[in-house]
């Protein structure tokens, strides 16, 4: 029995049906009754919370799947964070977009100070494999301290108006998202699917990547 079979080892649906609806909840920001509907509209009746399942068990690996595919972003590398509350608690989710508005990663942490912003300026030089041509953040002293300490030899842009493409790319999803169960999968832009007529075939079907 290959590692894939063992994957998917007592799932009643095959990989391709379980991979779709993963890739619905997380790309466009759908609640779990959301999938369900959009999968009987195509014959496949299942719960909400068997696709609660697929996401907190296979979200992760698709996350980590994509990133791989997705390689390099930008090299104009804009950052800013927003409050998110979660259990109550307040949070900061650090964003990373670059100059096409594409989300780079994102990360939660508890705090906002220099040793935050170091922390997620090396996870983004690590991800991505190299330094940006240049890095533009508003004037929070936390993004210089890490700059000076990371990637001193980029030029460090914190102009007034300057940091736009990371404020207008702000969206009330991304935050929604990081309350999910399975909040591991980085969040990019999202927008509404249409409908899906019953008996048509989608193209994402057999072309998302499977975790092995």
């Amino acid at each position: 029995m290959n590692s894939k079979t063992n994957h998917y080892h007592r799932h009643r649906f095959p990989p391709e049906i379980i991979s779709h609806a993963v890739w619905l909840y997380h790309r466009f920001c759908l609640s779990f009754r959301d999938v369900e509907d959009l999968l009987a509209e195509r014959g496949v009746i299942v719960s909400h919370e068997t696709v609660r399942q697929w996401c907190q068990k296979f979200g992760l690996d698709y996350a980590q799947n994509l990133r791989r595919r997705q390689g390099c972003r930008g090299d104009i590398w804009h950052l800013d964070e927003l409050f998110v509350n979660i259990q109550g608690k307040r949070h900061y989710l650090w964003r990373a977009v670059d100059q096409d508005g594409d989300v780079i990663d994102i990360l939660v942490q508890r705090h906002r100070n220099a040793r935050a912003a170091k922390r997620f300026l090396r996870k983004l030089s690590k991800l991505q494999g190299n330094k940006p041509w240049r890095l533009v953040t508003d004037k929070l002293r936390s993004y210089a301290a890490a700059h000076r300490s990371v990637i001193p030899s980029v030029a460090h842009d914190t102009r007034r108006y300057a940091n736009n493409r990371a404020e207008t790319t702000r969206t009330f999803d991304a935050t929604v998202q990081i309350g999910r169960p399975s909040a591991a999968i980085s969040v990019g832009s999202r927008s509404r699917p249409e409908p899906l007529q019953a008996g048509t075939a989608s193209p994402a079907i057999g072309e998302l990547p499977v975790a092995t």
